[in-house]
């Protein structure tokens, strides 16, 4: 087993980052379970593993891991928006409404704007 210090854990995010920009997300996974279970206050850790689970489908495990940044940040406009985006793609409209107007109040970001107004003209 190789050891695990703040050096390898760096890497290992690093890492991931790049495998999730390569369209690995699974890979990117990998690498960040072991700095989560080293480091499990880190937002910067579980926002990425979050956003890998939702490129590779795992809505129930992004939707857990987005909770838990809202939870624990909840002025996070992007954690909020991908939050939003999950329950959008679990067919849970009324949940991703709550949370894209959320976003769009903490950063007034024109994709965070459209969203919310995109799922309020029902009402």
């Amino acid at each position: 087993m190789a050891e695990s210090n703040p050096e390898t854990h760096v890497i290992a995010f690093r890492a991931a980052e790049q495998l999730l920009d390569a369209r690995d997300p699974r890979g990117a996974i990998k690498l960040l379970d072991s700095v989560i279970e080293a480091h499990p206050e880190s937002g910067a850790a579980r926002l990425l593993r979050a956003r890998a689970y939702f490129a590779s489908a795992q809505l129930r495990r992004a939707e857990h891991e987005f909770q838990h940044i809202v939870d624990h940040e909840p002025d996070n406009a992007f954690a909020h928006f991908a939050l939003a985006r999950t329950f959008q793609r679990s067919g849970r409209p009324d949940q991703a409404a709550r949370h894209f107007r959320l976003a769009a109040a903490l950063d007034p970001k024109p994709e965070y704007l459209e969203a919310a107004r995109f799922d309020t003209t029902g009402e």
